[in-house]
């Protein structure tokens, strides 16, 4: 039955949904800065494209938070509560080690300055364990379509902070500034985490080592057969592989392609905007008209072809002069990736939190998105190489038929015929 138009305005406009933008924010700020801001930093200082892919390296943290996620659901860091209280401590914490990272010269402290986005990493992947575990106990399984959908557009909002913002500052001011005016926006998130309530926990409080790190995994086993639960983990590998991959170079791309900082900042400010806006609304609100499975079905052929926007523009430069036309395409291709990403994480997102049990919220989701970050950890640490010997439009090229084995993959996980 459709649901009625007042009936979305009430379940958009609540607190609840308004949490989820916080969370979506303090969450993509870090990531972004390692994705965007750190490339275009080690790019501008002379460093070559083969060891600013092998950057991606430090992500690690991010496919071994499954490791301490048993952990964080079952021990309180603070008077704040199992939740708010890792949140907190990882927020002060990211604040601080994103502030020093640009006192550092990367062609005389490079190992240092991996060593602190390890860090950054880390801390950021703590932090994610807890937001997702607070935002799954936090909304009701049928918030969770537009609940997921608004805290990652939030999230990929927030790259506009260390992917347009810095990048238009960085002409102006040093680095060292341009890093603590980032980190800065880490604030908003800290406040959230103090004023906010604490969910409610379904989950058995233990101390038993089995009962903290086994029976997660084992009752997703169980709930599942473990050929259903192997095609699962499968598709939540494969799902974003393309365009993870097509995007990890996607700031030393642009520059390679004759873009300025400034342009690349300003372009990405207007071209990001609307369409990550016009994405978490428009694909909150038709996952509660056509549900989670459709959704993954829809928004990942669009996932897809936005690939084939930085294939284009491949062909189309690099430039020796950059125009109106070469601003238009580059806005072109931004917008599009903006909002065919995001339209695909949002689906995405929204599944992994349907597939967890609330009993294990924080360990089971951190496991599978563990597993979805495997691609830009490891694989994405390759491209620089790939993209040596193949060049950007063969690369481009690999990338959309990567994306492709976790598409037929939907046949299994959201046939559309089955009710999401």
């Amino acid at each position: 039955m459709n649901l009625t138009q007042n009936t979305i305005i009430k379940t958009i406009f609540t607190t609840k949904m308004l949490i989820c933008i916080f969370t979506g924010f303090a969450s993509g700020l870090p990531f972004y800065l390692l994705l965007q801001l750190l490339p275009a930093w080690l790019e501008s200082e002379s460093i070559n494209i083969k060891t600013i892919g092998a950057f991606s390296l430090t992500q690690i943290p991010y496919i071994l938070k499954f490791v301490w996620a048993p952990f964080m659901d079952n021990i309180s860091f603070s008077k704040l509560g199992r939740r708010r209280g890792w949140m907190l401590i990882s927020q002060i914490l990211l604040l601080s080690f994103i502030s020093i990272l640009g006192f550092f010269s990367p062609s005389l402290s490079i190992w240092l300055i991996a060593a602190i986005c390890f860090i950054i990493a880390f801390f950021s992947a703590t932090q994610d364990i807890a937001l997702d575990a607070f935002r799954r106990e936090l909304l009701l399984d049928k918030e969770l379509g537009l609940g997921n959908s608004i805290h990652t557009n939030a999230y990929r909002l927030a790259g506009l902070v260390p992917g347009s913002l810095s990048l238009i500052l960085s002409n102006y001011l040093p680095w060292d500034s341009v890093f603590i005016i980032t980190a800065l926006f880490m604030i908003p998130a800290i406040i959230m985490t103090m004023f906010v309530k604490e969910p409610m926990n379904q989950a058995p409080k233990t101390h038993h080592i089995e009962d903290i790190i086994i029976a997660p995994f084992r009752e997703f086993i169980t709930r599942n057969d473990i050929k259903t639960a192997m095609i699962i983990l499968a598709f939540i590998f494969l799902y974003k592989l393309g365009d993870s991959m097509a995007t990890s170079l996607a700031t030393p791309f642009y520059l390679q392609m004759g873009y300025s900082r400034l342009d690349i900042g300003w372009i990405a400010k207007n071209a990001s905007l609307w369409p990550s806006i016009v994405g978490a609304l428009l694909g909150g609100i038709l996952m509660i008209k056509i549900g989670i499975n459709r959704a993954l079905w829809s928004f990942g052929f669009v996932q897809v072809i936005s690939i084939l926007g930085f294939a284009w523009l491949s062909i189309e430069g690099p430039f020796t002069k950059i125009g109106v036309y070469q601003q238009i395409l580059l806005a072109i291709v931004i917008g599009f990736e903006a909002l065919g990403v995001g339209l695909g994480s949002a689906a995405f997102v929204a599944f992994i939190a349907k597939t967890t049990n609330p009993l294990y919220t924080a360990t089971q989701f951190a496991l599978f998105t563990s597993i979805a970050s495997v691609p830009r950890t490891l694989i994405n640490a390759t491209t620089g190489i790939m993209v040596e010997y193949l060049g950007w439009t063969t690369f481009f090229g690999l990338c959309t038929l990567l994306a492709i084995p976790g598409m037929l993959l939907l046949f299994k996980v959201a046939p559309l015929n089955e009710k999401s």
